[in-house]
């Protein structure tokens, strides 16, 4: 008897979660109302450089973003102004769960998404709901020279995003593209590049009836590369290189 209570109780709770989860995808999607993102720095290194950066952080830092999703919004006629309002949070000293490995099997990646959605709501409280509110967790890593970063995450089950960046001035205007296109995960919108990071042709393309297609004069936020031929493309320098071309509008329901 014990045992059946305690199934019905997990069944209940993911049935909630089902609910509350679908509930929020609505929401966030339907574009009435600007959507919150909020800005919650990490030190990933724990290195005082690090803090350095993070204590000089200002929100308008991060006003690209808005900037860019206003503008290509108006290209959508989205109905929401602002399209997006971005926030700095506080910093977070406390670790999310470490993200399982992308070939990871399928109910390990769940659990994990469950349990990265119970630190947030753990680590970040808030009065109202989240159905208008992504949180982006952003670890600053020192930049050091020729390093890779981790690869960042956007979930569209929670609104939430951990995404990986260098503490340094010189690369805020790319990492603000990061966030951009994590942003964008967290709302419907999928990847379109392929395993070697090359835009898919058309999907990942700013403008794939250009002539001559190549080199792309922007990068679709999706792919955020740039083509320069079929197998060789470069990062966009900032958001205002960047466009949503349509399949990606589709997948964010700024088009039927």
């Amino acid at each position: 008897m014990f045992k059946m209570i305690r199934i019905l109780i997990l069944l209940a709770i993911l049935a909630y979660v089902a609910f509350y989860t679908r509930t929020q995808e609505l929401n966030s999607q339907a574009w009435l109302d600007p959507l919150d993102i909020v800005i919650y720095p990490i030190n990933a290194d724990n290195e005082t450089v690090v803090t350095e950066y993070i204590d000089n952080l200002d929100v308008s830092i991060f006003q690209e973003v808005n900037d860019f999703f206003e503008i290509q919004g108006e290209n959508y006629s989205v109905l929401s102004h602002p399209v997006t309002r971005i926030q700095l949070g506080a910093t977070i000293t406390a670790q999310p769960p470490i993200p399982p490995a992308s070939d990871a099997a399928i109910l390990k990646i769940i659990f994990w998404g469950l349990k990265f959605r119970w630190w947030a709501f753990f680590n970040t409280p808030d009065t109202e709901s989240n159905h208008h509110r992504v949180r982006i967790f952003v670890y600053y890593h020192e930049a050091l020279e020729n390093r890779a970063l981790a690869h960042s995450i956007g979930l569209n089950k929670g609104l939430l995003s951990i995404v990986h960046a260098f503490a340094d001035p010189k690369q805020n205007a790319q990492n603000n593209i990061i966030i951009a296109h994590e942003f964008l995960h967290t709302v419907g919108a999928l990847d379109k590049y392929g395993a070697s990071n090359q835009p898919i042709f058309p999907d990942g393309y700013a403008d794939a009836e250009q002539q001559p297609l190549y080199p792309q004069l922007n990068a679709e936020i999706m792919a955020v590369r740039r083509p320069l031929s079929t197998t060789q493309a470069e990062m966009a320098d900032n958001l205002k290189q960047c466009v949503i071309n349509v399949k990606t509008a589709q997948e964010i329901n700024w088009l039927e």
